[in-house]
Order: structure tokens, then C-alpha cells, then sequence
């Protein structure tokens, strides 16, 4: 047990725990202990703590179980007998539509002159702003005279800072010269009621789900999104629940769920039938994975940052082949990982095709959680519990380490700070090489990244004045430099460096050439709070990186015009100016026309660059600048160490958001909270409703299930090649005008307009059946154009996929659909099975199938059919306009064969992908849902 990867471990307890005989054997716990001998052959249970739904992924389970609940109670039985067995939090934060639109720079100093907009119907709430000369700034306190630029309060005014940092509310928008509230964007509010609106049936539906369920806790709209709430609110590390002290896992319909690794919670992403299946008290069956060890060696380069470190640990990974494999990270580099740090590789999964990416407890995860909703009792018996099982890790310690399949090293001395340019973001530079790449750029011909400046012209300087003080350009001086943290916002640590910089570097008695174009551009009003909150922000003001305003600014090329005397110096000695930033565009003469090389860097290296006021600087031996009494200082003397950056950050932003998480969690909002819902055991379904309808999975049910029947002379619905995607069977996004499912809402009496989208409409199957195989992309042979079209084969029509399935069920016919390589690949949706199920579909005969597909369709009682090794739809010259039998024995086994006869005269065979004695039961139910139901009769 001792030498079992921490993420197995997870595994062994929850398969020791729920051992019952049928869902998890003995068998299946001593294959997880034989983790070395079983790995990447086994198929094992795994019975997660709870499971995390998003709205769109969440309201066909909870509608599939209030349908439930009419089956059985038409049987007799208390239909409050079912709810989840397995906790499930469900988040409403997939529905915001962008309705309302506005220039995201409105807070910012007038760009265009003249008045902004009269604004008189925002929000009643909020002070109306006043209109603004140019230049000036809106703000919703008193107005007579102030030192600021642009701004005419009096510095000792009632809400006005004086010098010295204060604590200001966490709101949306702050005033950028007062750091005050100012009136919340139309536009925002907008949407916000829109999406309200829209949704008012399904927000009343989930409603009466937390209250009619147990084991459902649903976070309304306006909280956060789903993996924010997972990490800030939702987590346990350790679970307490029946007497029993466990780890907490979870299963989530959402790829990203992985992020939750990065507490030591191990989870990952599933399909929605399988999260109902987890609801319902089924594990999720996986084949026991091989885990790399990925062990964190060295130091971190004091000037890289925590992106640097991310970016370059998912290159790492990614470059290793990992896919399918758990990851477990362990070695001495661990420890200098922050928690949030951890959560963005984790978040990175998908991007290096792991399942997950697991690091264990450890202290930092506990200095972490004491900042948190954690209390002092919650966090001893975590610590304790996790080192009485071996859960918890001390990386310094080689002894603890496990074996592993395999194990990759990544040396955190490696990873090195890199800015991008000087025209294109592709064309990284390592910091320690800029000013050797930088020269090689004057040297090169013109293109890419040279500019072909001779090397008599190389040293060329060029006095000038500015404000009655003479100054000097040269060939990569710094004339522009902004501070923008719209691509930083999911990592405060890089934005709370360049302060800590900053703060030293005036303590220093350093200064920024009062020439150089500095600004700093929030990408929300959070990242001004905490700079503030932090102290830091003051120091960043006396640099010259002032809160401009919150929107695109240098990066769309909204400088403000360079100094004439810089303009002309720049022109007559024909000089190389740079610009520096932490945005996202860069391209030559983007920010500026007479400025050509441009480089995207860190926050603290753009206020390093504009220090130093040129990137031709050798960092590491040159100076970055000189005080007024001649001593040199380094950039090494004022950068802030990684604990000081991640102290700061654990004391100012992390414990600031989990406060107004959980606020805003208790709270809730005043629309959900006034939100009528019914108050009944069994939902009182609407007829007339859009959003929301039973099902028809339960239509029939009987007591006893019917023996599968053998499928006879079946038409093939759809003749499709490979790599068919979960997009082209069941689409996400906006209902096409033309689409069956458009037909049907407009004899709803609905107009365009009010269509939505299928995700939005996923808890109406009359839609989402509609919806299957509606993608304009659908590559069917029989139309031989991508459409969502089929043949109708009997008589030769083309038809919509939908119309034509129901012109076969009409007649009687059953179908199955023909299918190349890797069908079911993508992003796991449960209507990629229940689709089909309602279309008709009894078999599914393919070359291979995605893993989570194929789960899918054994989960809605379709059969997965795989051709023998070797054969194809092609090799074996079918057509598919055939019609096939399909015999079945009446004692089906695991992985059988079975034989199929065509019209034609041909017979074959397929194997059935029937994995565990728990698929046989399912598909002999008919699906995953009327079995359960079945149990409760």
C-alpha cells in the first residue's frame, strides 16, 4: 500500500468502502491493491464522493429524475423515494447570453473628445456620472478641485483617498483616479436581466429540484462559474457523512473539472449519462490507469513567474505522451508551487491529454485552506485523517515517494522568463538572451523580426528635451509601457509581483524617464482591489502606472499620442523604439506608428523594462538603474522573492474572494430568492412549456424488463466515416431557422428570437431529439455533402434526420446506424445517446468507439457493435441501403460476438462491446434510467 501512487490510493479506499458485491467486488479491490501487476488491463469501480453539474449538463439528469418520479408513483411507490444517493451540486452559470453590447473602455478617460454618452438610465441604484470634458474621467463623488489629472475633487473631499492605501469595497468598477464605486455597466445589467428573463422556467424548475431532492444543492445564477465554486466553496479535501471520514472526490460534466487536482482532490471529467449514473449510486467503471510520476526538481529562476512556470510545465507535459495516464506530481520542486499555481496546471489537463493531474496534500495545501472557509477543528481533522491514511505528502522527503509506471523529471531551473516580439507573439526571447536577440534584430534583413539597421547607425543617440530636462534615445529605448491584466487575471501572483517591484524599486529611489508612456489597465475592478488592498498600488501610481480605466487600451493601439520631442528624435536618428506590454497584440506599428518593436512580457518585467527605459539590457550584469546618489541597483536587489509574492497573495486576494464568495453564496441574489417555485413531491410538468418536458424514457415501464428481442431487417438511419463528434450528433450551440427543431418551437408559437439555444433547451427532449444529427457539418455518405440530411430509403427521399426516424418508427422499422473510426469523439454530452435512443436507434455498428461514448449508449439500452479487426463498412462492400438482422442469444456474455445478415446476403460478424456483468444488466433493462426505476418497484 505504502508504494501505491497517492491518486490509486483515492481509488483502493473508495472501492474498499463501497464493496457491496455487485457495483464493487472483492476482486475489484484486490486488482486496485495489484495496482503494478493490473494497470492498463483491469477494469475497476470507482465511487466518487459527489458529483458537480453545470445548468446545461444538469437539467436533463434532474429532469430524467422528476420523470422517475411519475414512473414509479404511477406504480404505486412513494415517488419521494427518489433522489440522488450521491451528493450533487448543481451550478447555474452557463446561460448568459451577450444581448447587449457596449465600448468596454466607457470608464476610461474620453479617447474621443468631446461629451460621453448621458448614461441617465443605469442602474437606480447607482449615481448617474456626469458628462466629462476630454480627458477627464466619470466618478460619483463630489466635484470642486484635485491634484489628479483629469479629476476635480479636492483631495481631503469625503471619499476621497488621501496618499497614504486604504481598504476600499470589492465592487465591479472603480473609479480610476479615486478608486471609488461608479455606476455598474449598463450593459452588464442588461444581460443580466435577459438571462433572468429567458430562463425564468428552468431557474424555477432547479428551484424546486433543491428542494423536492435530496442530496441537491443548487448555487443560483450571478455566484461564479462552476469550477470557481468547485475550488472557493465546494471542496472538502475530506468528506464526514454517515459516520464515515473519507477523501473527497468528485465527478464533474466538465473536462475542466481536473482543477480540483491541484487541492488533492482527485476528479475528472465525465458524460452526463454517467453522471447520472454516479447520481443514482453507480460507480464510474475505468480501466486502471498507468500514472506518470512527474517529479519537480531545482529551483525557481527568481525572475520567472507562476504563468512561466504553468506554461512551461504543460509544454513538458504535453510533449510527453501522456494521454489517458494519470499524472502525480511529487519532488522537492512541489512545495514551491502555490495552490493556485497547482489548480492552473491542473486546469491544463485536457491540453496534455491526461485524465487528471493529481498533487497531494501537503502544507502549502493547508496554509492554503486556513485562508479559506476552513476552520481551525475542519483543518485538524484533515491533517490528521490524512496522515493516518497515507494521503498526505511531504515532498522533501524521498522515502514517501511511490513507484510509478513511469517517471518524467522537469528541473524548475529550467523554466526560464520569456517576453514575445518584437512584431510577432509566436517569436518567444528568453529574458537572459534579450539583449543579444535584440542586436541580432538590428542586424537582420527586414522581416519577421529584423529591422537591417547598419552597424555604423547601431550606436546612433539622440538628445532631446522633455519638460526642461534633457534625455537621450537610442536604438531599443522604451517609450511606451503598459501594465495590463486582462490575460492576467486567472493568476494574481504575476500582477501582485509587478507591485511588490514597483514598491521596492521606489523604496530603491528608482524612477520611470517621465517621457516613457506608462499606464495600467485592470481587466476588472477585482485586480485594482487587491493591488490597493495589497499596499501596492500607490507605488505603481509614483512610477507612472496609473489606473487608466478597465478595457482595451494600448493593446488596440489607444496610446495616447508620444511627446513630439520623442516622436522627433525617433524620426531623425531613424531609432528602433520599443514598446512593452502585458497584453496580447503587439504587432509592429500597432501601438504606435513610429514605434516598431514591440514586446508582450510579464507585469513586473514591463515595469522592469520602463525602469530601465530600454530592453538592450543584459539584466543579470547590468544595472537596471542609478540613484540620485550614484549607487547602481539590479533588478535582482528589487525583485520580490516568490514567498513574499505568495504570502502577499494568500493574505490579500485569496482570503479577500473566498469572503465574498461565500457572501455572495449565502446571500444569493433577490430574483432567485423571490423566485416562485411549486411545492410538491411530484414536479406538475407545463404543458405548454419549451424549456421543460417529461421525457419519454419511462413511457411503458413494466415491473419486470422485457428480454432483448433480436433486431429485424433494420434500415441504416445514417452511413457515416470517421472521427463522427459528440458536435455533429448532438449540437451545442444556436438552432439553426431551417432545423427540425426550429419547426417545432415556431408552431410553439415562438419566434426566432425566443429560439435560445439547444444547450439552454436541453431539458425539452422534443427539442433535443430534433437537435440529433442537426449539425450543418454531418458528414452522411448518403448525401455526400456535409447536411443535416438523410435518406429516406424506402422512398428515396432526403429528408431531415428527425423526419425521417419518425417515418421509420411510424412504420415499424428499426434502425441502427453505420459508422467508422472513433465515433463519439469530443466533448462527452448525455444527448449524444439519448438522442439517438428516441430516434430509434437500437444498435450503433462502428470500427471503433470513443470510451465515454460507448459507455453512453450501454447507459440508453443502444447496443455498441464494433467490426472485427481488420473489417469495415467499406472492406466488407457494404452500402447501407440494406437492411440488417441482428440475432441475439438469450443469454448474452461479456465482449460477444454476433452474427449479422443483410438483404443483400452478406453476414459478418461484430463484437459486442458489453464490458462488465453491470453493462449486461443495464442494456437487458433497456438503459441505466429504467433500471433504476425498476428497483424501486
Amino acid at each position: 500500500f505504502k508504494k501505491l501512487p497517492l491518486s490509486i490510493r483515492v481509488l483502493l479506499e473508495a472501492a474498499i468502502r463501497k464493496c457491496d458485491g455487485f457495483y464493487t467486488k472483492e476482486e475489484d479491490v484486490q486488482n486496485i491493491l495489484d495496482w503494478q501487476q493490473q494497470q492498463n488491463t483491469a477494469e475497476v469501480p470507482f465511487p466518487p464522493a459527489r458529483v458537480l453539474l453545470q445548468d446545461f449538463t444538469g437539467i436533463p439528469a434532474m429532469v430524467d429524475l422528476a420523470a422517475m418520479r411519475d414512473a414509479v408513483a404511477k406504480h404505486g411507490v412513494d415517488p419521494g423515494l427518489i433522489s440522488p444517493m450521491c451528493p450533487t451540486d448543481l451550478i447555474v452559470d452557463h446561460s448568459l447570453q451577450i444581448d447587449f453590447s457596449k465600448c468596454a473602455i466607457q470608464n476610461a478617460p474620453n479617447p474621443g473628445g468631446g461629451d460621453v454618452q448621458n448614461q441617465s438610465q443605469a442602474h437606480p441604484r447607482s449615481t448617474p456620472p456626469r458628462p466629462l470634458p476630454r480627458g477627464g474621467s466619470q466618478c460619483g463623488s463630489q466635484r470642486s478641485s484635485c491634484s489628479k489629472s483629469g479629476c476635480s475633487d479636492p483631495p481631503t473631499s469625503p471619499g476621497h483617498p488621501p496618499a497614504s492605501v486604504q481598504q476600499i469595497e470589492n465592487t465591479p468598477l472603480l473609479c480610476p483616479f479615486h478608486l471609488q464605486p461608479v455606476s455598474e455597466p449598463e450593459t452588464a445589467l442588461k444581460n443580466q436581466e435577459m438571462e433572468l428573463i429567458r430562463n425564468k422556467e428552468r431557474l424555477q424548475f432547479f428551484k424546486w429540484c433543491s428542494k423536492a431532492f435530496k442530496n441537491v444543492n443548487v448555487i443560483p445564477p450571478d455566484v461564479g462559474a462552476v469550477h470557481q465554486v468547485n475550488l472557493e466553496y465546494l471542496s472538502r479535501v475530506v468528506q464526514v457523512n454517515d459516520e464515515f471520514i473519507y477523501p473527497d472526490s468528485v465527478v464533474g460534466t466538465d473536462s475542466h473539472t481536473t482543477m480540483i487536482n491541484g487541492l488533492g482532490i482527485l476528479g475528472w471529467g465525465v458524460g452526463g449519462i454517467e453522471s447520472e449514473a454516479v447520481m443514482l449510486g453507480q460507480p464510474v467503471s475505468l480501466t486502471l490507469p498507468r500514472v506518470v510520476g512527474c517529479k519537480l526538481v531545482g529551483s525557481v529562476n527568481p525572475l520567472t513567474t507562476s504563468i512561466d512556470i504553468v506554461l512551461g510545465i504543460t509544454k513538458h507535459l504535453r510533449q510527453a505522451g501522456i494521454a489517458g495516464k494519470f499524472v502525480e506530481f511529487f519532488g522537492p520542486g512541489v512545495s514551491q508551487l502555490s495552490t493556485p499555481d497547482r489548480t492552473t496546471i491542473a486546469n491544463m489537463c485536457p491540453e496534455y491529454n491526461a485524465t487528471v493531474s493529481f498533487f497531494p496534500v501537503d502544507h502549502v495545501t493547508l496554509k492554503h485552506f486556513k485562508k479559506t472557509n476552513f476552520t481551525q477543528e475542519k483543518l485538524e481533522l484533515l491533517e490528521s485523517y490524512m496522515k493516518a491514511v497515507k494521503l498526505f505528502r511531504s515532498y522533501e522527503d524521498p522515502s514517501e515517494d511511490p513507484h510509478y509506471s513511469e517517471v518524467i523529471e522537469i528541473n524548475l531551473s529550467s523554466i526560464m522568463p520569456h517576453v514575445s516580439g518584437p512584431k510577432r507573439p509566436q517569436d518567444r526571447v528568453a529574458v537572459n538572451s534579450m539583449k543579444e536577440d535584440f542586436r541580432r534584430c538590428l542586424d537582420e534583413k527586414v522581416g519577421f523580426k529584423g529591422f537591417h539597421i547598419s552597424k555604423e547607425k547601431q550606436g546612433t543617440q539622440v538628445p532631446f528635451l522633455h519638460c526642461g530636462q534633457e534625455y537621450q534615445l537610442a536604438h531599443g529605448s522604451v517609450v511606451i509601457a503598459a501594465v495590463i491584466s486582462c490575460t492576467n487575471n486567472c493568476n494574481p501572483s504575476v500582477m501582485l509581483t509587478a507591485g511588490l517591484l514597483a514598491k521596492k524599486a521606489v523604496e530603491a529611489g528608482l524612477v520611470v524617464k517621465p517621457y516613457i508612456r506608462t499606464s495600467l489597465a485592470p481587466g476588472s475592478g477585482m485586480v485594482t482591489h487587491y493591488l490597493n488592498t495589497s499596499g501596492v498600488l500607490p507605488y505603481l501610481s509614483q512610477l507612472g502606472f496609473e489606473v487608466i480605466g478597465y478595457g482595451c487600451a494600448t493593446c488596440v493601439g489607444n496610446t495616447a499620442p508620444l511627446p513630439d520631442a520623442v516622436v522627433d528624435a525617433i524620426k531623425h536618428g531613424d531609432l528602433v523604439a520599443c514598446g512593452v506590454l502585458s497584453g496580447n497584440r503587439h504587432f509592429e506599428g500597432r501601438l504606435c506608428d513610429c514605434v516598431r518593436a514591440n514586446y508582450l512580457a510579464s507585469p513586473p518585467l514591463v515595469v522592469a523594462y520602463a525602469i530601465a527605459g530600454t530592453v538592450d539590457i543584459d539584466f543579470e550584469k547590468e544595472p537596471l538603474g542609478v540613484t540620485s546618489d550614484g549607487k547602481e541597483v539590479y533588478l535582482r536587489d528589487v525583485w520580490p522573492s516568490r514567498e513574499e509574492v505568495l504570502q502577499t497573495e494568500e493574505d490579500t486576494v485569496i482570503s479577500s474572494i473566498f469572503r465574498d464568495r461565500t457572501g455572495r453564496m449565502e446571500k444569493g441574489n433577490s430574483f432567485w430568492n423571490n423566485l416562485d417555485c411549486p411545492d410538491c413531491v411530484v414536479f406538475p410538468w407545463d404543458h405548454k412549456s419549451t424549456y421543460i418536458r417529461s421525457p419519454s424514457f419511462f413511457n411503458k415501464l413494466s415491473k419486470d424488463p422485457q428480454p432483448p428481442q433480436s433486431i429485424e431487417n433494420a434500415h441504416a438511419l445514417l452511413f457515416l466515416g470517421d472521427k463522427v463528434t459528440t458536435d455533429h450528433i448532438s449540437p451545442a450551440g444556436s438552432i439553426a431557422r431551417v432545423s427540425a427543431a426550429a419547426k417545432y418551437l415556431l408552431s410553439k408559437r415562438l419566434t426566432p428570437r425566443e429560439f435560445n439555444s439547444y444547450g439552454a433547451r436541453r431539458g425539452n427532449d422534443a427539442v433535443m431529439t430534433r437537435g440529433t444529427f442537426a449539425s450543418i457539418k454531418l458528414q452522411n455518405r448518403f448525401i455526400g455533402k456535409p447536411s443535416p440530411k438523410t435518406l429516406h430509403i424506402p422512398s428515396g427521399q432526403t429528408l431531415d434526420v428527425f423526419e425521417a426516424a419518425e417515418r421509420y418508427q411510424r412504420d415499424g422499422i428499426p434502425l441502427i446506424i453505420l459508422a467508422g473510426k472513433g465515433y463519439g469523439s469530443g466533448n462527452s454530452r448525455d444527448w449524444v445517446a439519448k438522442g439517438p435512443y428516441l430516434l430509434g436507434v437500437r444498435a450503433i455498428i462502428a470500427e471503433s468507439f470513443e470510451k465515454l461514448h460507448k459507455t453512453q449508449l450501454v447507459g440508453m439500452g443502444i447496443m455498441p457493435l464494433q467490426f472485427l479487426p481488420g473489417e469495415s463498412a467499406d472492406s466488407l462492400e457494404l452500402c447501407g441501403k440494406e437492411r440488417f438482422t441482428i440475432t441475439l442469444p438469450d443469454d448474452m456474455s461479456l465482449r460477444q460476438q454476433l452474427t449479422v445478415k443483410t438483404s443483400q446476403g452478406k453476414t459478418f460478424c461484430v463484437t459486442a462491446l458489453f464490458e462488465s456483468e453491470s453493462d449486461l444488466v443495464f442494456y437487458r433493462h433497456g438503459g441505466l434510467l429504467r433500471y433504476v426505476a425498476r428497483t424501486m418497484l
